[in-house]
C-alpha cells in the first residue's frame, strides 16, 4: 500500500511536469474522481468526500453528514443523539464524517474515475490557455496557417489555434498553409470546446504593434501613436509625436532610407502608408494629415465640426486622391469633416476670411518627393512616385460641394 502511495503522487509529479498543470488541481480531479467511481460502484446517493495525503499519498474516503435536531434526508443528516455517541462535543449544525472502507471498484468504477481525471485535466489545460491569451488581448502574435475551412482561416499559435474570420481578412490576401503571418488578436472567448481565439489582419492595432516592432523610439515611449486610420489592404494614415524636441516622429518611423516602414508595408503585403506628424494645433494636424498634398489654410467650425480646407489649384486631385480615399483618410485620423477647395473656388468673403486667418503654406509633407530623392528610394508609403505626383495632373481642380463620409467629394462637371 505505502507503494501504491508514492506510485500516485509520482503519477501526479510527472502530470505536473509534462502539462504545466499545478499539482494541487490535479490532486483534486484525482479526489473527485475517486468520489465518482465510489457513487457509480455503491449506486449512493451519501454525501461523500474523497482526501489525499499531500505528503505520504494516503487515500481516504468518507460520508459526511450534517447534524440535526430531527432527520428528514438520512443519506444527508444525522440526529444530534446519534451524533453525541460518536463524539459527546458534536453539536446541531456541525458535519460528521464516517470513514468508508475502499474495496475494488471493478471496471466500470475505474474507468470512470480515469474520465474524470482525463476531463479535470482538459479542462484545467483549457483553463491555462485562456487564463493566458486573454491577457494577450489587443498584442500581436505569430502564428503558421492551418488550413482555410468555409473562409475561414485557422491559424496555429503553438498551445492552441485561432480563427481569422472572413471579416478580419484583407482583400486579395492569399492564405497558404504552412505560411508564417502576423496577426492582431482582437477577441478570446470561453467556450465548451475549449477558448475560442480572434485575431484580424484588418484591425487598426495590427498596424499599431508592427510600428511597435520596428521602432525601438515607439517601444520605449519616446515617440507615440496619437491616431490611425485604416482602409485596410489599400491605404493608411498614421499619426506620431515625439516627446522628445530632439527626436523627429516621423524621421523614427521611416527609418535609414526608409526601411522600417518597408518592413510594415512587407509585412501588410503592400498596403501603403503615410506617415504624419501629430499635432495639438488641429488645423496643423488637418493640414498635416492631408499628406502628400500641400495646404494653403485650414479654417476649422467648431460647432459643426468641418475643417474647410484650401489647397493650390495643382494640388486639388492629389488632396482629394483616388476615389477620395486621401481626404477620407484624413477625415478619420482628425476626426473633422473635410472640405477640400482650391484657391480658385474662393469667394470674396472666404478670402477675407482666409487673410485674417495664419498662413499654413509654409507647412511641409511630413514625407516630400525631395526626401524620397535623397534618399534614392521610391517609398511605398508614398501616395504617388518620386517625382511630384501632381506634376502633369492638369485641370482646374474640384469643388467640394457634395459630401461623403465626411469627405469633400468633387463634382462630376468639375472634372472635365
Amino acid at each position: 500500500m505505502p507503494g501504491d502511495n508514492l506510485d500516485l503522487l509520482g503519477a501526479i509529479s510527472e502530470l505536473q511536469r509534462e502539462r504545466g498543470i499545478d499539482r494541487e488541481t490535479l490532486l483534486s480531479a484525482v479526489e473527485a474522481a475517486l468520489v465518482s467511481a465510489y457513487k457509480r460502484n455503491y449506486n449512493t446517493a451519501e454525501n461523500v468526500a474523497a482526501r489525499i495525503d499531500r505528503r505520504g499519498g494516503q487515500v481516504e474516503m468518507f460520508v459526511v453528514k450534517r447534524v440535526v435536531d430531527e432527520v428528514v434526508d438520512p443519506t444527508q443528516e444525522i440526529a444530534l443523539e446519534e451524533a453525541v455517541r460518536v463524539d459527546p462535543a458534536y453539536q446541531s449544525g456541525d458535519t460528521v464524517e464516517f470513514p468508508v472502507v475502499l474495496k475494488d471498484f471493478g471496471r466500470i468504477a475505474a474507468q470512470t474515475a480515469k474520465q474524470v481525471v482525463v476531463q479535470r485535466i482538459r479542462e484545467a489545460e483549457r483553463g491555462m490557455i485562456y487564463d493566458e491569451y486573454v491577457q494577450r488581448e489587443g498584442d500581436i502574435v505569430t502564428g503558421v496557417i492551418q488550413r482555410v475551412q468555409s473562409r475561414n482561416v485557422f491559424v496555429d499559435l503553438g498551445k492552441t489555434e485561432a480563427v481569422l474570420p472572413p471579416s478580419e481578412q484583407m482583400p486579395g490576401d492569399a492564405y497558404n498553409p504552412g505560411e508564417r503571418v502576423k496577426l492582431f488578436l482582437v477577441e478570446v472567448r470561453r467556450t465548451t470546446k475549449g477558448p475560442q481565439v480572434i485575431v484580424s489582419r484588418t484591425h487598426p492595432g495590427l498596424l499599431k504593434r508592427l510600428f511597435e516592432l520596428e521602432v525601438p523610439e515607439i517601444h520605449e515611449g519616446l515617440v507615440e501613436v496619437k491616431a490611425i486610420a485604416r482602409e485596410a489592404g489599400t491605404r493608411s494614415k498614421i499619426a506620431v509625436f515625439s516627446r522628445d524636441d530632439n527626436i523627429d516622429p516621423v524621421g523614427a518611423c521611416v527609418g535609414h532610407k526608409g526601411m522600417r516602414v518597408q518592413q510594415v508595408v512587407g509585412e501588410l503585403r503592400g498596403e501603403k502608408i503615410d506617415i504624419v506628424k501629430w499635432s495639438p494645433n488641429q488645423a496643423e494636424f488637418v493640414a498635416n494629415a492631408l499628406s502628400p498634398s500641400k495646404v494653403s489654410h485650414v479654417l476649422l467650425g467648431e460647432q459643426d465640426k468641418v475643417a474647410r480646407v484650401v489647397v493650390p489649384d495643382f494640388q486639388l486631385s492629389l488632396a482629394i486622391g483616388r476615389a477620395g480615399q486621401n481626404a477620407r483618410l484624413a477625415a478619420k485620423i482628425t476626426g473633422w469633416r473635410v472640405d477640400i477647395r482650391s484657391e480658385s473656388q474662393l469667394t470674396e468673403a472666404e478670402r477675407q476670411e482666409i487673410a485674417a486667418a495664419p498662413s499654413l503654406a509654409s507647412l511641409s509633407a511630413p514625407w516630400s518627393p525631395a526626401d524620397a530623392a535623397a534618399a534614392a528610394v521610391s517609398p511605398p508609403w508614398s501616395a504617388g512616385p518620386v517625382a511630384p505626383p501632381w506634376a502633369g495632373s492638369g485641370g482646374s481642380g474640384a469643388r467640394g460641394d457634395e459630401q461623403a463620409d465626411g469627405v469633400a467629394v468633387p463634382r462630376p462637371e468639375d472634372q472635365e
